[in-house]
């Protein structure tokens, strides 16, 4: 399971909204143009935190992050894009998180945490030493750059896992 975003403008929100199909099909040719281009996080429209989703999850649920930037948080169809149907953020929602991002370093996230404490909780099971909660380290930087240049845009995003 991979965690995939797609910055997309406010009139695309809308027609993704009103035609779900179209949002899928603008996502994929995303992924597909991006994914030879090697552009950064802040320059590209879509962006993976490859299977880091589900920590980077519990991570900000921890610290009681005030936007579900991993999942997002309005359903937009009920059709399966991989593992259950997209939702999205607001151009509104997308500034508040990238605020927040901005201000939440990755150490402040693993404060008080044990790798143990992942074991059960956190997909997949490779929780045997305290640098393992480094693993996502590298995908939150990108989330953070990508939100802050979606924001300075004043965009809106779609979330999925695939």
């Amino acid at each position: 399971m991979i965690g995939e975003y797609l910055r997309v403008t406010s009139a695309q929100l809308e027609q993704a909204v009103r035609d779900p199909e179209w949002a899928l099909e603008l996502a994929e040719a995303a992924q597909d143009a991006e994914e030879e281009a090697e552009l950064s996080p802040g320059h590209g429209r879509h962006l993976s935190t490859h299977q880091t989703w589900n920590l980077l999850a519990l991570l900000l649920q921890r610290v009681g992050f005030p936007v579900d930037v991993v999942f997002g948080e309005v359903a937009f169809t009920q059709e399966d894009w991989g593992y259950g149907p997209p939702k999205y953020l607001t151009a509104a929602r997308v500034e508040q998180a990238a605020e927040m991002l901005a201000r939440t370093r990755y150490d402040d996230l693993l404060q008080g945490l044990d790798h143990v404490d992942l074991t059960d909780a956190v997909y997949p099971g490779r929780w045997d030493s305290r640098e393992s909660l480094e693993w996502a380290r590298d995908s939150y930087g990108e989330m953070v750059e990508f939100f802050a240049a979606a924001a300075h845009a004043g965009e809106a995003m779609l979330l999925w896992l695939d």
